[in-house]
């Protein structure tokens, strides 16, 4: 009996070492993980969020342009021979088939610009319906925009650029004859003190007026000049201010 009973004493005297042993070990090898996850997690989550904003800004420049492309030569009224298209550095108003849910045939006209948000501003794309402005108004008197999607927010912001037939780049388009043949779209981060970091031309596919193409009463053909007739020719970003 006593021997019996001091065999299982020791027995469970070297199952406690055991236990105490794995525990240990169990010990240093969370620590050693956590140490490791410390170390490589932000890097890590760094990667992740650099990877998430590059698809955003890719899908916001892929979206503009697909707007872009789809640009219609269409005056703003019967007495207009020029195509409604308004550019500038920071912004863009034109005409294109109206696209979207709940959305009936017809033109809209397109605005992508920056506008408030909160303390700071975001590059917003919105659309109202098309219909022939009254002779000597500016759209942003008759115009009320609608449906508007944050496209950019900061540190980001978009330049637009345009290029006419002979593909020389413009920092603006008014009051052309036709639409650019062009338009660069250049992404720059405001946080890196405008540096671009990303771009993309979108070539705008219709290039010349149909006949007829303000309810069938006038040729839109223009006289004028291909070139847009505000601000002298200049190197891209020449003029915007940061």
């Amino acid at each position: 009996m006593c021997a019996a009973s001091e065999h299982r004493e020791e027995r469970a005297g070297f199952t406690l070492i055991e236990a105490l042993a794995a525990l240990a070990v169990a010990g240093l090898v969370m620590s050693v993980l956590a140490t490791m996850t410390s170390q490589w997690f932000p890097a890590w989550n760094r990667g992740v969020s650099r990877v998430q904003r590059a698809e955003m800004l890719s899908l916001a420049l892929r979206r503009i342009a697909n707007d872009l492309s789809a640009a219609e030569f269409v005056p703003s009224n019967r007495d207009e021979t020029q195509p409604l298209f308004e550019g500038g550095e920071l912004g863009v108003t034109f005409v294109r088939k109206a696209i979207g849910p709940n959305v009936g045939p017809g033109l809209d006209i397109v605005q992508i610009g920056e506008t408030a948000n909160g303390p700071d501003v975001a590059l917003v794309r919105s659309r109202t319906p098309f219909t022939p402005l009254p002779v000597g108004v500016s759209l942003s008197e008759t115009l009320d925009f609608v449906d508007r999607v944050v496209l950019l927010t900061p540190p980001f912001r978009l330049s637009f650029a345009y290029a006419d037939a002979s593909l020389a780049w413009w920092p603006d388009w008014h009051e052309a004859g036709r639409l650019p043949t062009a338009v660069r779209l250049t992404i720059l981060d405001r946080s890196r003190g405008g540096l671009a970091i990303m771009s993309r031309v979108a070539r705008i596919h219709v290039d010349a007026p149909g006949a007829g193409c303000i309810e069938g009463e006038r040729d839109c053909v223009s006289s004028r000049l291909d070139e847009p007739q505000q601000g002298p020719k200049a190197a891209f970003g020449g003029a915007r201010s940061d």
